[in-house]
C-alpha cells in the first residue's frame, strides 16, 4: 500500500507538507497539484521548484484537470495538460471529476487516449525514459467498521478476483495498455465498470470518515488487482488510522489518502497533509498487501 496525496496547497502556504512530499522514501504512489483549479494562467517558479523536489525522489506528479463531471470541454482539458507539460513536466494527470455513466465513457476514453499520446510525446521530446508510470487494478466486495474492528476479513480477495497479486511497491508497473504517464480518475465513487479499463487508477471514494466506516466496494471490483483503486477519506479520527487501512486492504484498494482535515464550512480537506502524517506512514509500512 501507498500514500496518493492531492497537494491543493500553494507552497508558500504548505512548505513543510511540499517538504515532506520530497522526504526520500516516503511511501508515495503519486502526488497531484493543481495552480488554479488547473495550470493556472502562467508558470509559477515556487511550484515548479517543489514540484522537480518530488519528482527527483522517482515519485510521479501528476497534474490536475477539472473535468465537471464530464461537462468541461475537450479542447480545453487539452490545452491545460499542454501547460503542465510545458510549465512543469508533469508525469500523468488527476482527472478530477471525471464522469461515472455509462454514457460518458467513449468521451473519457477519447480524453485518456488523448493525454496519452501527449505525455509519450512529451518523453521522447524530453528524452525521458524511466517508468513513472502507476499501480495496476484493485479489488474488493466490502468491509466496513465492524469487520475491521473483528478481524473479519470477509469479502476480500478469493471469490473473484483471478490470482492477481498486489503490489506494495512506490510507482508499480504500469498497465499494459498505457501509452505514456501515468492517469488517474478522480470518480470520488464507483463508476460504471469500464472506466476500469481506461486508465491506471480509479477513486472510488472520495469523502468523509462517517461515510467511509460503512462502504462497501461492488463485486466487479474483484476482477482487477488492487492496484487499480485509490480511497481518499478526510475528517479521520487518528484513533481509527488503522481501522481505516483495513477497510481499504479488504475492499482492495492499495493507494490511499487518510486526513483529520474536514472539508467543514467549505474548507478543501485536502489542502495539506494529516496533522498526524509521520504516524500514518509508520502505520502504513506495516501494512500487509491489499491481496492478503
Amino acid at each position: 500500500m501507498g500514500f496518493g496525496v492531492p497537494a491543493f496547497a500553494h507552497p508558500l502556504v504548505a512548505p513543510t507538507e511540499w517538504a515532506e512530499l520530497a522526504r526520500p522514501g516516503a511511501p508515495l504512489h503519486w502526488a497531484a497539484f493543481d495552480v488554479a483549479r488547473g495550470p493556472g494562467t502562467r508558470p509559477d517558479p515556487l511550484y515548479g521548484e517543489v514540484v522537480g523536489r518530488v519528482r527527483e525522489n522517482g515519485v510521479p506528479v501528476l497534474g490536475l484537470l477539472d473535468c465537471r463531471n464530464g461537462t468541461r470541454p475537450f479542447g480545453d482539458l487539452l490545452a491545460d495538460a499542454s501547460h503542465y507539460l510545458d510549465w512543469y513536466r508533469v508525469d500523468g494527470f488527476y482527472l478530477d471529476r471525471a464522469p461515472t455513466g455509462r454514457a460518458d465513457a467513449a468521451e473519457c476514453r477519447r480524453v485518456v487516449t488523448t493525454l496519452r499520446a501527449l505525455l509519450h510525446a512529451d518523453d521522447e521530446d524530453t528524452g525521458d525514459t524511466g517508468d513513472t508510470g502507476g499501480t495496476g487494478g484493485a479489488e474488493g466486495t466490502e468491509g466496513n467498521e465492524d469487520a475491521a474492528d473483528s478481524g473479519d476479513s470477509r469479502g476480500r480477495r478469493g471469490s473473484g478476483a483471478s490470482g492477481n497479486s498486489g503490489s506494495a511497491g512506490v510507482a508499480a508497473s504500469r498497465l499494459p495498455e498505457s501509452g505514456g504517464g501515468q492517469i488517474v480518475l478522480g470518480h470520488g465513487e464507483h463508476p460504471w465498470p469500464g472506466y476500469a479499463e481506461l486508465a491506471d487508477q480509479l477513486v472510488t471514494f472520495c469523502g468523509p470518515w462517517t461515510s467511509y466506516r460503512w462502504s462497501e466496494a461492488p463485486e466487479w471490483t474483484a476482477a482487477y488487482p488492487p492496484e487499480r483503486f485509490v480511497h481518499l477519506v478526510h475528517g479521520l479520527p487518528r484513533s481509527h488510522l488503522d481501522t481505516a487501512l483495513r477497510i481499504a486492504r479488504w475492499q482492495g484498494a492499495s493507494t490511499v489518502c487518510l486526513t483529520d482535515r474536514t472539508d467543514r464550512d467549505g474548507a478543501d480537506p485536502w489542502a495539506g497533509l494529516a496533522g498526524y502524517w509521520h504516524e500514518a506512514v509508520r502505520m502504513l509500512r506495516k501494512q500487509p498487501s491489499p491481496s492478503t
